[in-house]
């Protein structure tokens, strides 16, 4: 009986938060979360995303366990919350990129960018990444008290008709026993983020979302 309570699973931590206006110390706590490891469902401006620190190997290893893939081949979206830290993860950007960049950002976008020297150890061979600003101060807050970005992949529903879920409570009925926090950040959208390849000098249009073509 006592081993059986020693290797059960604790059951993910469920938090309310408004995207007007966050609650710092539930900020805090979510943060305190992802600097020890942990993987948190979160709202953004589109659908549900799960997510992890990106500075933290641990943490990236159980998400791409989850996933179902080896880290070195996860497609992982890095969503921070402005332009100010990109050169750290992308090469240079051409003038008309980082105009494109920033009338589309923060926004319902993913642009494919090529790939800094530097990436963290577990993407050090990516010649790609993608890279998420949302417009959810919920995501944003979090990612500018931790100090750098996420690691995220969006999470899908099982259902064959509905893609992604919409609920956060069923989110949390679903995930609790996988992930270490779902932040309840009311309903979320089921329509994902546009992806755009910027690696060439047109954008390409990888998948159609929810950003708006007529910005790009």
């Amino acid at each position: 009986m006592l081993n059986s309570l020693l290797n059960r699973k604790i059951m993910a931590k469920f938090l309310k938060l408004y995207d007007e206006n966050p609650n710092e110390k539930t900020v805090q706590e979510v943060v305190e979360i992802l600097r020890n490891g942990g993987l948190v469902i979160f709202p953004t401006d589109t659908v549900y995303s799960l997510g992890c620190d990106l500075q933290n190997p641990k943490a990236l290893k159980k998400l791409a366990q989850l996933k179902g893939v080896k880290i070195e081949k996860a497609n992982f979206s890095f969503m921070t919350d402005s332009l100010s830290n990109l050169s750290e993860y992308v090469r240079h950007i051409e003038t008309p990129i980082y105009k494109l960049l920033k009338r589309t950002l923060p926004g319902p976008y993913t642009f494919v960018l090529e790939g800094a020297n530097k990436l963290p150890k577990p993407f050090k061979n990516k010649k790609t990444v993608g890279i998420r600003i949302p417009d959810n101060m919920i995501v944003k807050a979090i990612i500018k008290e931790l100090g750098n970005p996420l690691a995220v992949t969006s999470i899908k529903d099982s259902d064959e008709i509905i893609e992604y879920t919409t609920d956060p409570e069923i989110i949390f009925d679903n995930w609790h026993n996988k992930v270490d926090l779902v932040i309840d950040g009311g309903f979320g959208g089921n329509i994902p983020s546009t992806v755009v390849d910027l690696t060439d000098s047109t954008p390409i249009v990888l998948r159609e979302g929810k950003g708006n073509l007529d910005l790009l």
